[in-house]
């Protein structure tokens, strides 16, 4: 049985740079990622460990999840070099907006996604700075009159 994701779930995956793009069913990674955890599993690393050790909530998929997803990438790699990892035949894919034809234009892209998240971030800080600064505004200071 396939996750469905809610869309808190959702919410929180697009905040991972690791993650190309995620539906209510589905999640495409990057290829950095994909790369980078091959090599990581080549070096001994385990697949939940590689996911955890990238932001990830292991607990979000079913037992074997991550064991899996490298079995399939390393299969494609094997089928057709680390190129395959970046063919939208449903593995690396933008939601139909734009389709990676190489690992460069993931990165960008990945960085643009990541750009775009740390924009929202910066603004949902200053928006917290301002209602604190609101809110001390109106505070009285500590004029304590009896050490006079």
């Amino acid at each position: 049985m396939r996750t469905i994701y809610s869309s808190e779930q959702i919410a929180q995956l697009q905040k991972n740079p690791c993650v190309w793009h995620v539906s209510e069913r589905t999640i495409s990674y990057t290829y950095e990622f994909k790369k980078h955890s091959l090599d990581l599993y080549a070096q001994g690393i385990k697949p939940d460990d590689i996911w955890k050790q990238s932001g990830f909530d292991i607990h979000t998929w079913k037992k074997d999840y991550c064991r899996y997803t490298l079995k399939d990438w390393r299969k494609l790699v094997q089928q057709g070099g680390l190129e395959s990892l970046t063919r939208p035949s449903g593995v690396q894919a933008d939601g139909g907006y734009r389709k990676a034809k190489s690992p460069e234009e993931d990165r960008v892209r990945r960085l643009e996604l990541q750009v775009q998240y740390l924009e929202k971030e910066n603004a949902f800080l200053a928006q917290l700075r301002a209602k604190r600064a609101e809110s001390n505004s109106g505070r009285s200071k500590n004029t304590d009159s009896s050490h006079s």
